[in-house]
């Protein structure tokens, strides 16, 4: 909980000298901001070369007025230290679809009328479960919102934190650095851009351009004029200093590329889902916290790359709408989950969730008949286990779980015929053992199936077992019984019903009467 200094560097830097805000001494691995390794002493004083670059951080004065000025930061996060970590994105989706279900059935216990005190004590009873239920669920909401409000209350912060330092610059406090001047004085492009980016503009608009690339250019922002451009089908934003993506986008009706990758956005617009053509969009490298749920009526969508950002959920319902979806990449984030719904991708063939924070995979993954290729390496402490079900995975042909913390692979791995590379480094395995993975995949696969025809066998061994001491009032017993004494009377029912008789009603009855005609015939 404590702010990422590369996203937060002053209040980060700000924070870490609050006394009621201590570093912990063994924090959590953190792939993007690796601890920097300092000299040890009884008391290691963290290391900021933040002050450095900004000398005024030396001002104790300056110090004084920015922490007053993060207090209520510096609270919230004690108290969310207290109450615990952010739930799941789809957990919280799950807690506000059961609460509506709660409300409304609440709703309708109001127009019962009980026909007798048990009844009344029932719905009572009923009412209060529900009550306690519904508290429960919405103390993870509010979490939840509580977690999400700390993140615009970090960004808040840092914004005031840059204007009080801006102030003491311009205040003239004299420090010990070789000042290289103001702001104002470093030359800027970013007027020429702007010229750049109208000209283009217009030049696509009088063409009717279906391709503009507008990468390494430095871009501030997007005019929305951008979304008059109706008949643009690719447009490349790459490698520039975006901070926003316009709403005015939806307008790009025909659009079916976007490339947005290395800018510095920290969302997308929800607009983006207005984009019903869209087929590829690259938005890796930035500083998105999530995705927006609207991203999933891009049903279109084939390829969708959103690696090296802040990710910590995936959209709930995104399996269910981005049936066409072939690549999904999302490496070097902090996802800790996949959603269930990404069973349900039926055209994915590539899956890279490197480098992130999962702590389990959902079973639906073994739904993913196409999916050829699967990257779950570097997820570290973590991924414990895989699930049974990714033996269902027939297409599969390349697998990378390596540095993780698997101890045992499933035995269903083994009839994966497709499966020509396996990467298991790096993990305590124990099921296979090490010589048999060092033999290669196909020893580790023939060991795997005959592990698994073991336990078949074990286990039809058990039910033989089982069926010999099973005493005679036991289910398979009764199971058995009810199975003879039913085909028995099925036989008699027909049985009269062609001698004319009236043996039907007496299921297994054998004084059934026949017919002389008919067993002369037979």
């Amino acid at each position: 909980m404590d702010p990422n200094p590369k996203k937060f560097p002053i209040l980060s830097y700000v924070m870490a000298k609050i006394p009621s805000v201590s570093r912990s001494q063994s924090p959590e691995f953190d792939i993007e901001q690796p601890r920097p390794t300092v000299p040890s002493t009884s008391e290691p004083e963290p290391y900021f070369e933040l002050a450095e670059r900004m000398p005024y951080l030396n001002d104790p004065e300056l110090i004084a007025s920015m922490r007053a000025a993060v207090a209520d930061v510096s609270r919230t996060r004690s108290v969310l230290k207290t109450l615990g970590e952010c739930p799941d994105h789809e957990l919280i989706d799950i807690a506000r679809s059961r609460l509506a279900e709660i409300e409304e059935s609440l709703v309708n216990q109001l127009d019962e009328v009980a026909l007798s005190d048990a009844d009344a004590v029932e719905v009572d009873k009923r009412k209060k479960a529900e009550e306690m239920e519904m508290q429960s669920f919405k103390a993870m909401i509010s979490l939840y919102e509580m977690h999400q409000s700390y993140e615009k209350m970090l960004s808040m912060a840092e914004k005031r934190l840059e204007k009080l330092y801006e102030e003491a610059k311009k205040g003239g406090k004299s420090v010990a650095v070789d000042d290289q001047g103001s702001s104002s004085e470093v030359p800027t492009v970013e007027d020429d851009v702007k010229d750049e980016v109208v000209a283009i503009l217009k030049d696509a608009l009088e063409k009717d351009l279906e391709r503009i690339d507008l990468s390494d250019r430095r871009l501030p922002f997007l005019p929305e004029a951008f979304g008059k451009l109706r008949m643009l089908v690719s447009l490349n934003l790459s490698s520039n200093q975006l901070e926003v993506i316009p709403d005015s986008i939806a307008g790009l009706e025909s659009l079916e590329e976007l490339n947005a990758s290395s800018n510095l956005l920290e969302s997308l617009p929800d607009s983006i889902g207005l984009l019903l053509k869209l087929r590829i969009l690259d938005v890796s490298s930035n500083k998105l916290a999530s995705l927006p749920d609207s991203i999933c009526h891009c049903r279109s969508l084939v390829e969708l790359d959103a690696s090296f950002n802040k990710l910590t959920y995936l959209p709930t319902n995104l399996g269910y709408e981005l049936v066409k979806l072939k690549r999904l990449s999302v490496p070097l984030n902090k996802l800790r989950s996949l959603p269930t719904s990404i069973g349900e991708m039926e055209s994915l063939q590539f899956l890279d969730a490197h480098f992130n924070e999962l702590r389990i995979l959902p079973s639906s993954i073994g739904r993913l008949s196409k999916l050829e290729i699967l990257n779950l390496s570097g997820n570290f402490s973590d991924l414990t286990s895989l699930p049974f079900t990714i033996g269902d995975l027939t297409s599969l042909k390349e697998l990378d779980v390596s540095n993780n913390q698997i101890h045992e692979l499933p035995v269903t791995l083994g009839r994966l015929e497709n499966l020509a590379k396996l990467n298991v480094e790096e993990n305590p395995l124990v099921v296979p053992p090490k010589e048999v993975v060092n033999e290669g995949i196909e020893a580790v696969k023939v060991f795997l199936a005959k592990r698994w025809l073991d336990m078949l066998v074990a286990e039809e061994e058990n039910c033989k077992s089982a069926e010999v001491d099973q005493p005679q009032g036991g289910w398979l017993t009764r199971s058995t019984s009810w199975l003879t004494t039913a085909v028995a009377g099925a036989a008699g029912t027909v049985g009269g019903y062609l001698g004319g008789g009236g043996g039907g009603g007496g299921g297994g009855n054998t004084n059934t009467k026949t017919d002389p005609y008919l067993d002369q015939q037979l």
